[in-house]
């Protein structure tokens, strides 16, 4: 057979009977723990250490379809159902005023905090996407004045191509398939319905800036150099964006990839970046510079 390139692994005919042997070996213990498991038979991990299971299920299901090896069938009640977010509701009470008079504002982490599940609520019935159960690499914020909440923010891994992007950067493929992660994509952006206050949306946005690559660090045991974020052109002007400094460097094509497919949905949406090094480009690129959160 011809190599196959998932997931960013080459897979050739000799690592056939390998796989097929560790997913016999684990087979009555389901697909998530063969995928565990050769994932530490290949010492295939993040960054951080973490193991690339996500992926290895994929290429593990890739293989199975293709009928290059036999994998059991999935479980029952699998653990990969996205779990709705419970419902908590908040005083809505109208703030509109300046950001004077607001008073003070603060923008928390708050993934594995007490505030993680209001977070998770008011996107879900907020955001226009909703919520999500997110895979891989994320970090959640919420803005607050006091003890009343303003704004949440979602961050998560950066995506897998964008062509404006990697010409911004000058990455070369092979190089920006071993470098992503060092960027984390704007995933979520809610200023609460009620919350009218001018300046507000850039003000959270430069707060959450500030912290984000530590914070991601002390997560994720790597630094962030570049943020991105992708702004739907019918839908918002990517006003706070602009206002805080981001660089438009092109716009999508209109297509998203759903498993192997891309599939054409016509929203076409401007790609921003955000600079967290002033050397983010020869970090990005690997080019001999010291790495420092």
């Amino acid at each position: 057979m011809e190599p196959l390139i998932i997931r960013n692994r080459k897979i050739t005919a000799e690592d056939l009977p390998v796989i097929q042997a560790v997913v016999n070996e684990h087979w009555d213990k389901g697909r998530t723990h063969i995928s565990r498991e050769l994932c530490k038979h290949w010492n295939w991990v993040q960054p951080s250490g973490r193991l690339k299971d996500m992926a290895c299920r994929e290429l593990l299901l890739t293989l199975y379809r293709k009928g290059l090896i036999k994998y059991p069938p999935a479980k029952c009640g699998s653990h990969n159902v996205s779990k709705p977010a419970v419902m908590i509701h908040v005083d809505q009470t109208p703030i509109n005023c300046t950001l004077k008079e607001l008073g003070p504002v603060r923008v928390e982490m708050v993934r594995y905090t007490e505030h993680e599940p209001l977070y998770n609520s008011l996107v879900d019935q907020f955001h226009y996407l909703g919520y999500s159960q997110i895979v891989g690499n994320h970090l959640k914020y919420m803005a607050f004045a006091g003890d009343v909440p303003l704004a949440c923010i979602g961050w998560g891994s950066a995506a897998w191509a964008v062509k404006s992007r990697e010409q911004f950067i000058g990455w070369p493929k092979p190089v920006k398939n071993e470098r992503l992660h060092y960027i984390a994509n704007n995933t979520r952006y809610l200023i609460l319905p009620w919350v009218t206050v001018k300046c507000l949306a850039s003000r959270v946005l430069a707060l959450n800036i500030k912290r984000i690559s530590e914070d991601w660090h002390k997560m994720y045991h790597f630094p962030l150099y570049l943020l991105e974020t992708f702004v739907e052109q019918d839908r918002f002007k990517g006003t706070c964006y602009q206002a805080s400094n981001w660089i438009l460097v092109g716009e999508t094509k209109g297509t998203s990839k759903k498993g192997h497919k891309h599939l054409k949905h016509d929203k076409i949406k401007d790609v921003y970046v955000y600079p967290l090094h002033k050397h983010f480009k020869k970090l990005l690129i690997g080019d001999g510079i010291s790495q420092a959160v």
